[in-house]
């Protein structure tokens, strides 16, 4: 994997607003954010999408994500918050290793009114197409 952004805070290239750095995490304010507290969240394994990223790794992000969930809210007074994880360019990631928002989000504004807004166009699942998906996730998990 290429050195991104990211690889080049974890390596303290370019300085960052550091929230939280343990052995498998580091976490910090976005640079360019959407709301107050907006912060990142990123493995310093190298990994470009979540698919790539390792169980350990994973873990260590899951152990961690749900604290500074709770400390970005505390801190900001936000009363709820999105957690966002694009992977890959088709999802609109644009920086190639692995991460998640945590995007504080406030009473006082309307929502999507901090840059962050949803066009989500469900359609209904159906049955037939449902066990084909099913069994064909089940196989891969195998």
């Amino acid at each position: 994997m290429s050195d991104s952004v990211f690889t080049k805070i974890i390596n303290h290239e370019i300085p960052a607003h550091r929230l939280y750095e343990d052995d498998h995490v580091l976490a910090f304010l976005d640079a360019n954010p959407l709301s107050d507290g907006h912060s990142l969240v990123v493995p310093k394994e190298p990994a470009k999408t979540i698919d790539e990223l390792s169980d350990d790794a994973s873990a260590a992000i899951g152990r961690v994500l749900p604290r500074l969930t709770r400390a970005i809210l505390k801190a900001t007074g936000a009363t709820s918050c999105n957690i966002l994880q694009n992977n890959g360019a088709d999802a609109h990631q644009a920086v190639m290793h692995v991460h998640f928002h945590i995007i504080p989000r406030f009473p006082d504004k309307a929502p999507g009114g901090e840059g962050l807004t949803f066009n989500w166009t469900a359609h209904d699942l159906e049955r037939e197409h449902a066990h084909e998906i099913e069994d064909a996730i089940k196989a891969a998990l195998a």
